[in-house]
């Protein structure tokens, strides 16, 4: 849930990952302007990731100002070796995705843009499922909701004021 600190890093290789290119048309007095929206998610496949939406009339413009959309937006997620630490369930609008943690050597089983947010923040054994919505959008905002929602045993035994062995049994 933390904020990425850009300051502190120096600027580390981030993954890009294209998620969706979508072609809009404005209809105006003279026919129709045609443009692309492109939704880019960028990560360092430990833990950062944020999203971004660029809009251009030239699907490259539309790519960098979605990577440099993403790279103002990034967040740390709480991952527990090559998975998550819980069951969750990200929601936004009508998408929503339910994701599980998976043994080492699962893989990533997810689809679309699911696997492209999971890919780029690191996660390599997971199980998750997109339930309702399909829009492109709604699915990487519901992904990446419910990655916030992590919380790894040694921060809830901070919040409750215990030790991690009484949290876990």
């Amino acid at each position: 849930m933390a904020r990425f600190d850009k300051q502190a890093s120096n600027e580390p290789e981030l993954l890009e990952r294209v998620v969706h290119i979508g072609r809009v048309a404005k209809t105006v007095k003279g026919g129709r302007i045609t443009k692309f929206a492109a939704l880019v998610v960028v990560g360092d496949q430990n833990g950062t990731i944020g999203f971004g939406l660029g809009k251009s009339g030239e699907v490259p413009d539309a790519i960098r100002k979605g990577i440099d959309d993403a790279k103002k937006n990034m967040i740390s997620v709480s991952l527990k070796g090559t998975t998550i630490p819980h069951e969750v369930i990200g929601k936004f609008g009508a998408g929503e995705v339910l994701m599980k943690p998976a043994a080492e050597g699962t893989g990533v089983i997810a689809g679309g843009a699911v696997r492209d947010v999971l890919e780029v923040v690191g996660v390599k054994d997971i199980r998750t499922k997109a339930l309702r919505s399909n829009n492109p959008c709604n699915v990487v905002r519901a992904t990446l909701n419910g990655l916030m929602q992590l919380q790894t045993a040694e921060q809830v035994a901070v919040r409750r004021g215990r030790s991690v062995k009484e949290i876990l049994g």
